[in-house]
């Protein structure tokens, strides 16, 4: 198994991200603190680490340049929005990529998958493209006739995976799956509330779709009629 070391101070997120890496296929290890997490990663065997930038006993940043005299394991920052210099320092100081706090859990799962792509030299996932739509998967941007569109993760993932398969009927309960994941707690009326900002983000709605459409008590299709 591919191991990958989470460094946080908080056990909401410590819990989560190793749910959702685990579900991936990846063992995971933890830390609470920068000390730690530090003596973890000395200890060798991991892949990557998910690594906080505010921690107690040793910050991240620290951690990150002191794991850079001794290691090449690529490292993921966790930064709290605005916190521009972190990111910058962080990636500086050898970081491989970062994610701001708050985040999708599924976001940071396919980010920690296109790093350890990029530093293993596998190939990675080709963009979807289809009518001057691009969705890339690996660099989580959308864009429609060169536009990009101002998703949030959840419609990002909701978009990718709905234009992956044109012509596809996906039921609602699907779509939880796939993009919400099977221990969402939630009903089906998520995917509709989603499916009415990514319409509007793409310039269209329930009343004139144009690629996102409607099949009445099943769920959804994406892709033009013909």
């Amino acid at each position: 198994m591919t191991t990958v070391l989470v460094v946080d101070d908080e056990p909401s997120v410590r819990k989560v991200v190793a749910a959702y890496l685990e579900r991936e296929g990846f063992q995971v290890q933890t830390a609470s603190d920068g000390l730690d997490g530090l003596l973890q990663a000395e200890a060798g065997g991991l892949a990557l680490i998910v690594l906080d930038v505010m921690l107690p006993k040793v910050n991240g940043l620290d951690v990150c340049k002191r794991l850079r005299t001794t290691t090449n394991v690529p490292i993921i920052l966790l930064t709290a929005r605005g916190e521009e210099f972190d990111r910058v320092l962080g990636l500086e100081l050898g970081a491989d990529d970062y994610v701001v706090k708050p985040f999708s859990p599924r976001e940071l799962v396919a980010r920690v998958k296109a790093v350890l792509r990029r530093t293993s030299g596998e190939a990675a996932p080709i963009p979807v493209l289809y009518e001057g739509l691009r969705v890339d998967p690996v660099t989580r941007e959308a864009s429609l006739a060169g536009q990009a569109l101002d998703l949030s993760a959840l419609e990002f993932d909701l978009l990718h995976e709905l234009a992956r398969a044109p012509g596809r009927v996906f039921t609602r309960n699907e779509l939880i799956q796939r993009v919400w994941g099977e221990d969402f707690p939630g009903v089906d009326r998520v995917v509709d509330v989603h499916m009415v900002s990514l319409r509007r983000h793409l310039g269209e709605s329930g009343q004139a779709p144009q690629l996102l459409h409607a099949v009445r008590g099943v769920g959804y299709r994406f892709g033009r009629l013909k």
